[in-house]
């Protein structure tokens, strides 16, 4: 069983951005534009935090990642949300390219969880540049105005991220954390465990 004991420090600021998203939302139903985005901004702060302290006092663990994971998603979702409320113009303007961009991270996500019953959480280099382009290109329309090119910039990347975790997920019959992306996944020992050994990641 779980206790308080089975976290570290770094998990505690994964915690905080998910139990953000009840205040974020409170900030969006209250049409508090410049609080709703200063507290989004400490959320997407806590994601470097977090990454921070696991690496530099070497505290990683499978749970800690996926944590981090869900946070992540969430901070990102309440970023969208805060876009389609506070930039509605400009979310409808480009919504046919929203959609497209957005259809392979639902394949992805149903491709994972059918696969292994959670989420991915590789955190590869590609993920990790396409969440700071993301988290930039939302603050900074939500505080100033939208930038296309970086809007742009934010699409494509975050297309190939998508079906460069969709491929890793083919390329592994386990749930694994921490995979730096394809070419590190071809030289991955971890590639070569069994689908039974999975049950116990769960």
């Amino acid at each position: 069983m779980l206790t308080f004991k089975n976290f570290n420090i770094a998990d505690w600021f994964s915690f905080y951005r998910i139990a953000a998203v009840p205040w974020l939302l409170v900030l969006i139903w209250l049409d508090e534009r410049q609080l709703f985005s200063w507290f989004l901004l400490i959320s997407y702060a806590t994601d470097l935090i977090d990454g921070f302290l696991a690496r530099k006092l070497k505290i990683s663990s499978a749970k800690g990642s996926q944590l981090d994971s869900i946070g992540d998603q969430l901070t990102f979702t309440m970023g969208l949300i805060g876009l389609w409320v506070f930039e509605n113009d400009f979310i409808l303007e480009n919504l046919l390219l929203i959609a497209i961009a957005f259809a392979p991270y639902i394949v992805q996500f149903i491709i994972a969880f059918s696969k292994y019953g959670k989420a991915t959480a590789f955190h590869t280099y590609l993920a990790k540049t396409s969440a700071v382009i993301q988290g930039v290109f939302i603050l900074g329309t939500l505080f100033f105005e939208p930038l296309y090119w970086l809007f742009y910039l934010m699409i494509i990347i975050g297309i190939l991220e998508t079906l460069e975790e969709i491929t890793l997920i083919f390329m592994y019959d386990v749930w694994v954390e921490d995979v730096k992306g394809i070419y590190w996944a071809l030289k991955d020992s971890r590639r070569k465990r069994t689908r039974p050994d999975n049950q116990n990641s769960n």
